[in-house]
């Protein structure tokens, strides 16, 4: 730690020192910046990258310019802002080629790949590192060549086609092998074991965090070492070897403690709490996720601050703390809710990102025009016919101008569409599922599908009227849209549909519109969280005399039709004996459990995460005797007991 501060305390003593050459306080302050603000503060680093962008330039060191753009573009692009970190490397570019040099130019290139992978426009960020690539070569710079192929690796482990990902991952490492450094080699060892992680290779995944974390352990460099340590944890947790992964998460959580690696902090601190849920252990887990909340907080991390609040939750249960497991549920919901805003802003930002290339696009197209306009004119000079060459000349530059202000105004206008569009969509999306609405859009019309296999699933309040009565209309009403509330985002939690509400009656289904493998299972653990919402929403209205309400919730799984209803105020619904046989199960159902069909056990009954009570055969009005099931979390077999 004092080598650390003692380095870093030189660089800035470089920067200050008046007396040394420009070029080198430059190189000491874009170090500075990068070990102290870039990871950990990065409103710090832009200002500083402004600062050493105006030394740079006024000490006429170009390169440092270029460095500071790269920075400043960096920056944006880890806190999200791709346009400004565009509008960075752009002109980080343009300086680049104006002074030759080919290395920034290339390492801007493959930065701005970055921007198109992280915007999933993978055509555009290919197109960037092959032209980046193109560069080292001419350049024979193997490292550069190295990073391409890291980054080829790194979009096709995104994509999951992990065997192409180690392929071009291999490539890297054979290309730096022929390095007289071999420290660069430690990401890619990094990498290739995640991607082996990712497949379930544990032997493999932990030989290769091995080799990388020996290579970051001579290096020095704190950061690598962490995201080996992390790794190794990661592989032993996945094991089922908890000591192991204590050891080895516990040494990363202080290394990233070290250098203010709020981000690596937050993730190491929610694995350790994970392992100490799964030992039942929650005192401990509390501990580790409070501290997660805390960082994940400040980073204004909502993926983070969710897996934090659903962890402190499941502990905050597990020891009988109904009040705070209430609260942080719902603090995990609202956390869900603000993902979903986000993403729609994501989304809104990506089309600005890509309104904003498209008017660089057309800034440069109208730049080259009017360098070949002008190129034609100093030929026609020499022409007989110069003046009406000159005339020609200023006839296009004016019609290029006025077809550039209408693009303007064009632009302005398609901008505010979008916004509407986008507001319209949203809208659109809350009434049906995100595939029907775009058939919808698209035909004017969205057809009834069958599907063969639905689970359905319906909640009822038990003496829903008679507990009711005691309310007046608007507390009853708050009651419930708290309760819906939450089961909304609980099946955007699971990935199930929302198909309506009926009175007190909630109603969801799983595996449409896009059927999928684990739909089965992904109802039943919706089911068993609304459950438990409901029954600790019950203790902390007891805890305060207020009317409180118990639920049942019952699930059967089989064939349906769905499609929409009518034309005004449509809605999506479901029909077929399937959605009677689920009611059923609601209603033979008792409170504070989950009812299931035998057709859903069937389907889930080798499933580790759960548990079963058999109930037998039960006579059903219309239906005759039904075999049925309670179902449960693993390790849980009587919830409601235990609060």
């Amino acid at each position: 730690m004092a080598f650390a501060q003692g380095k870093t305390d030189s660089l800035y003593n470089i920067w200050e020192d008046q007396m040394q050459v420009d070029s080198v306080r430059a190189i000491a302050l874009k170090e500075f910046i990068y070990q102290n603000f870039f990871y950990s503060q990065p409103d710090s680093a832009l200002i500083l990258a402004d600062v050493l962008f105006d030394f740079s330039e006024k000490a006429n060191y170009r390169i440092g310019m270029v460095d500071a753009l790269k920075l400043s573009g960096y920056t944006y692009f880890r806190m999200g802002n791709y346009p400004k970190a565009l509008e960075s490397y752009q002109a980080g570019l343009q300086l680049s080629e104006e002074i030759g040099d080919k290395q920034g130019a290339a390492d801007i290139l493959m930065r701005t790949g970055y921007i198109y992978h992280d915007n999933e426009d993978i055509v555009s960020a290919l197109s960037f590192y092959q032209r980046s690539l193109k560069i080292f070569e001419e350049l024979n710079d193997l490292v550069g060549i190295g990073a391409i192929y890291n980054e080829y690796g790194s979009l096709y482990r995104a994509n999951e086609e992990y065997e192409k990902s180690l392929e071009y991952y291999f490539k890297s490492i054979s290309i730096n092998e022929q390095l007289t450094d071999p420290d660069r080699n430690a990401a890619m060892y990094i990498n290739i074991g995640h991607v082996y992680l990712a497949r379930s290779e544990f032997d493999e995944a932990l030989e290769y965090f091995r080799r990388g974390l020996v290579i970051y352990e001579k290096s020095g460099d704190k950061l690598g070492i962490a995201s080996g340590h992390a790794g190794i944890g990661y592989a032993y947790a996945d094991m089922g070897n908890d000591n192991e992964a204590l050891e080895f998460l516990e040494r990363s959580l202080e290394i990233s403690s070290e250098i203010d690696d709020a981000q690596g902090s937050a993730a190491t601190l929610l694995a350790i709490a994970d392992i100490f849920d799964k030992q039942s252990r929650p005192a401990f887990a509390i501990r580790e996720c409070e501290k997660s909340l805390a960082l994940a907080t400040s980073l204004g991390d909502l993926g983070n601050q969710m897996a934090s609040c659903e962890c402190l939750y499941r502990a905050n249960k597990q020891i009988g703390n109904i009040k705070a497991a209430l609260e942080y549920h719902e603090s995990m919901l609202e956390f869900i809710d603000s993902m979903q805003s986000e993403e729609a802003a994501i989304n809104l930002q990506q089309m600005e990102f890509a309104r904003q290339v498209m008017a660089d696009s057309l800034t440069q197209a109208e730049k080259e025009m009017n360098i070949q306009l002008a190129h034609q004119a100093e030929v026609q000079k020499k022409d007989m016919n110069r003046n009406m060459a000159i005339g020609a000349g200023i006839f296009f530059l004016l019609l290029a101008g006025g077809f550039f202000s209408r693009w303007q105004f064009v632009k302005k206008s398609k901008a505010i569409l979008e916004v509407e569009k986008a507001r319209s969509e949203n809208l659109l999306l809350n009434i049906l599922p995100a595939e029907i609405a775009e058939e919808l859009k698209e035909k004017g019309e969205a057809a009834a599908r069958d599907y063969e296999l639905v689970s359905i699933l319906f909640t009822d309040f038990k003496s829903f009227t008679e507990k009711s009565a005691s309310l007046s209309a608007s507390e009853l009403i708050a009651e419930i849209n708290h309760c819906f509330k939450a089961f909304d985002l609980i099946c955007e939690k699971y990935s199930i549909e929302k198909i309506k509400t009926i009175g007190d009656a909630y109603m969801a289904a799983g595996g449409l519109p896009v059927p999928s493998e684990n739909s089965v299972q992904r109802t039943v653990m919706a089911a068993l969280e609304m459950q438990s919402y409901i029954v600790l929403r019950q203790q902390d209205q007891k805890n305060q005399n207020h009317v409180f309400f118990e639920m049942r919730v019952g699930i059967h799984t089989g064939p349906v039709v769905a499609g929409i209803v009518g034309i005004k105020k449509f809605q999506y619904d479901v029909w077929g004996d399937t959605v009677n046989t689920a009611s059923r199960m609601e209603e033979q159902g008792l409170v504070g459990k989950v009812n299931v069909s035998d057709d859903t056990y069937q389907l889930i009954k080798n499933d580790p995460n759960f548990n079963f009570e058999t109930r037998g055969k039960i006579n059903v009005k219309g239906k005759g005797e039904l075999r049925m099931w309670f179902v449960n979390r693993a390790g849980d077999d009587n919830p409601e007991e235990d609060l």
